[in-house]
């Protein structure tokens, strides 16, 4: 089977190093990667750390697997300018995208299984001209299709969706809709059984308001739209319940009653999940007609280049892609 890709992410942040340690753990159920980045540059911050990693660029994806036991197998992707951890350069902007854009198509053609994305700086990207709202946004755009992507964050103990994600909190309350809800509700079901192998996913919805809304009594949102929409969902036989108080519903025993939480906006998901295990999380878009997992941290520019970032994220997103695609493979043959 074909080694899953991972992307380059901001090089002034922490991908490159964490990405090093994650091979020096292959010995450890780690899957085969290679990696779409700059191979002077991962070699450079080897030394720079005292890393005993060696990097061998590779021309092809096929060639990762032989690569891969002995040394980290590297797509070269040029960056335009020499990197300074922690000081972001919109000159390499355009490299963090084209990293991106051929780990998309290289996966998209079956010449790798999954895509692992190193975290990325939008603001960095924006000034570049990027027009997407993430790395979620982004992907989408270049499978194509009219499904909206959905992100899912996961956990050892919690799985989350947030309805609105990388918008401010007044607009993501604007923006909240029975139809929204539904639409992720239905895409998280899909993704909970032919990607995790779920039969009966059990969704709990939150809702947005203190208590609930307390039966209108504390705004309208619970009782207008998302109450409908926990009805539609489960008028299309999905097992979805709510609007859930969203104080007490990530509490262990409430999390022993669903599968997944669909939560109204970034921060009521992301929250309890990071909470929970900050390392252990793992990101996946669902809606791609491909795998795509990344860590659930950002790009640590104030310890990057130090070499005591944490690994630990990016491996569980690593080993996820690996079960998500093979699990996909398997229901699709």
């Amino acid at each position: 089977m074909n080694a899953l890709v991972l992307t380059m992410g901001e090089p002034a942040g922490i991908g490159g190093e964490i990405t090093l340690k994650a091979w020096l753990r292959r010995g450890e159920q780690v899957p085969d990667f290679f990696v779409v980045d700059d191979a002077d540059r991962l070699q450079a911050i080897a030394h720079a750390l005292g890393m005993a990693v060696p990097v061998t660029r590779i021309t092809e994806p096929a060639m990762a697997a032989d690569v891969f036991s002995s040394a980290l197998p590297v797509l070269h992707q040029a960056i335009a300018r020499p990197v300074h951890p922690g000081r972001p350069d919109t000159a390499n902007a355009s490299c963090v995208i084209a990293s991106i854009e051929t780990a998309v198509s290289l996966t998209r053609s079956g010449h790798a299984r999954a895509i692992v994305t190193n975290p990325i700086h939008k603001k960095t990207l924006y000034a570049a001209g990027f027009r997407h709202p993430g790395h979620t946004e982004f992907l989408a755009h270049l499978a194509g299709g009219s499904m909206a992507p959905v992100m899912m964050l996961v956990g050892p103990e919690l799985r989350v969706i947030p309805v609105t994600v990388h918008v401010p909190l007044a607009d993501a309350i604007g923006a909240l809709s029975t139809e929204a809800i539904v639409e992720t509700g239905v895409i998280a079901d899909t993704a909970l059984r032919r990607d995790f192998g779920l039969t009966s996913p059990r969704l709990a919805v939150a809702g947005l308001n203190p208590h609930a809304g307390e039966e209108k009594t504390i705004g309208h949102e619970d009782g207008e739209a998302i109450a409908p929409a926990v009805a539609a969902l489960r008028d299309q036989g999905i097992d979805a319940f709510g609007p859930l108080s969203p104080d007490t519903m990530f509490s262990p025993r409430s999390r022993r009653l669903y599968d997944a939480a669909l939560c109204m906006y970034h921060d009521q998901a992301l929250i309890p999940l990071k909470t929970l295990d900050v390392d252990g999380g793992v990101n996946v878009t669902l809606g791609l007609p491909f795998v795509r997992t990344s860590p659930d941290h950002g790009t640590a520019f104030d310890i990057a280049g130090q070499g005591i970032a944490s690994e630990n994220s990016l491996i569980s997103a690593l080993r996820l892609a690996d079960a998500l695609a093979r699990r996909r493979a398997v229901g699709d043959s």
